[in-house]
């Protein structure tokens, strides 16, 4: 627990510092790619809670080139504070969802930029053919490459209702075929999916402590406006949790988790003009502190409850 100082977790933050002797901050960037489940290759109407965006929604435009968006993302960030490095995020849609020629450019555009330290880059786990992972592997070593892997759960009932569009062998699939070439996988999980008990979330944090991951996203579930899940929202709404039982849950997802696993995000904060659940996910600061708190009145920390 104390290798981790105050913050009881694995955090990324920890992690950059203690790899890379520094923090390192996200530029997220919009490669112009779109989804095969927007496209009809596997359907049209996106994943149930993904946005006009594809969870694009802090990412650059596509319409401004990779270097213009690092620097115009650069600027942004240092308005605020001293940065030196950096992280190449491709955040919008599908990002290995494209040609060859197309990925190799982005990708290439991300890493020449000196400040950029690592690539990271979210997509699909149906969408890593043997020319993408030859790809992926031809960036990897020139800088260290990423990639996030949206799975937010591992129950089929869960994952046809938002309408995920794979099965778990081919997430599997994906993992292996990444961890063969030495690419860091993180995962995506959403807290709090329609029909999802504790005991439910909590068998997807076993199953992925089971696997060859390097990081995970935990996430509470957020309803958007103009999204399917925002129309079953009006329609019967469900469960959103509270801020006080999304914390409680959290800590107890960090706390069944590995402890070698690095914790990329415990919390999640929408666009505000999008947002229409949960309110109070807005006050990302007030969340995390109160994530820290508990886990120090709980006496609680990163695998303390993992199952062995």
């Amino acid at each position: 627990m104390k290798r981790w100082g105050e913050k009881r977790y694995y955090s990324l933050d920890y992690y950059c510092k203690s790899t890379y002797g520094e923090k390192l901050y996200k530029v997220t960037l919009n490669g112009g790619m779109t989804c095969p489940n927007r496209d009809g290759n596997i359907g049209t109407g996106g994943c149930i809670f993904c946005s006009a965006s594809g969870s694009g929604d802090f990412a650059g435009s596509a319409s401004l080139s990779i270097p213009k968006q690092l620097q115009d993302g650069k600027q942004q960030l240092r308005q605020k504070r001293p940065i030196a490095s950096f992280i190449a995020y491709f955040q919008a849609f599908t990002n290995t969802y494209g040609s060859i020629e197309h990925l190799r450019a982005v990708y290439s555009d991300a890493i020449a930029d000196p400040e950029v330290k690592i690539l990271s880059i979210a997509t699909r786990p149906d969408c890593l053919g043997d020319d993408v992972l030859a790809l992926l592997d031809e960036m990897n070593q020139s800088k260290p490459v990423w990639v996030e892997l949206g799975l937010q759960t591992i129950h089929e009932e869960s994952a046809r209702y938002i309408r995920r569009g794979y099965m778990l062998p081919v997430f599997e699939k994906a993992v292996a075929d990444l961890r063969k070439l030495g690419i860091s996988v993180i995962v995506h999980v959403i807290l709090g999916l329609p029909g999802e008990s504790r005991e439910m979330i909590f068998e997807t944090i076993d199953y992925l402590n089971h696997r060859d991951i390097q990081g995970i996203k935990l996430q509470m579930l957020h309803v958007l406006k103009d999204t399917d899940l925002a129309l079953n929202y009006s329609k019967d709404p469900f469960w959103i949790p509270t801020m006080q039982e999304y914390v409680e849950l959290v800590c107890d997802c960090i706390s069944h988790l590995r402890e070698d696993i690095v914790i990329h995000r415990i919390t999640g904060d929408g666009p505000k003009d999008l947002l229409i659940a949960p309110e109070w996910s807005s006050r990302k600061r007030t969340v995390l502190n109160a994530i820290s708190t508990r886990l120090k009145e709980m006496d609680l920390w990163q695998s303390k409850y993992e199952s062995r």
